[in-house]
């Protein structure tokens, strides 16, 4: 089970701020081994969204992403860094981070399709959440992208409250 966290730069404590960049680092620079910077001016307009997971009565970080707002990187909001920790992969925590973000982001920015810079290999995954490759395929990074696109639906229309 996780407990999620959406909160804006300014409401993230110091240790979950710290917890956030380790996780990045290990898993876009270390793993992907990808020099890149990491650490943008899109984190301090974003909304951030923590998935903690407890184990050995002590929460970890187990899953990240971050949406932006329209206009800042892209017409429509957008979700990015989507991430979990090497130590929970294989146990459904990435669908579930995926389907809170989209829900999330659904909840901030109502009516609004939604745009992900995803990873090639990572689309057919994106692409059970009703994400659509609208891009050829670009370099970014040293890692081959795609762009997908995920209209927003009348489903979401009724979850509005």
């Amino acid at each position: 089970m996780l407990r999620w966290q959406w909160s804006s730069l300014d409401e993230l404590s110091q240790y979950d701020l710290l917890e956030i960049l380790k996780a990045r680092q290990a898993v876009f620079i270390v793993e992907q081994n990808c020099p890149y910077r990491d650490v943008d001016e899109l984190d301090c307009v974003s909304w951030h969204l923590l998935g903690w997971h407890e184990l050995h009565k002590e929460e970890m970080l187990a899953a990240y992403l971050r949406v932006v707002p329209p206009g800042q990187k892209y017409s429509e909001p957008s979700l990015g860094r989507v991430l979990t920790v090497s130590s929970v992969r294989g146990k459904g925590i990435g669908r579930m981070l995926l389907s809170e973000g989209v829900a999330r982001a659904s909840n901030a920015y109502p009516g609004s399709a939604l745009r992900i810079a995803a990873q090639q290999y990572l689309e057919r995954f994106y692409s059970d959440f009703g994400f659509e490759t609208v891009s050829d395929i670009f370099d970014e990074d040293g890692i081959p992208h795609v762009e997908m696109l995920r209209a927003w639906s009348v489903t979401e229309a009724g979850s509005e409250g």
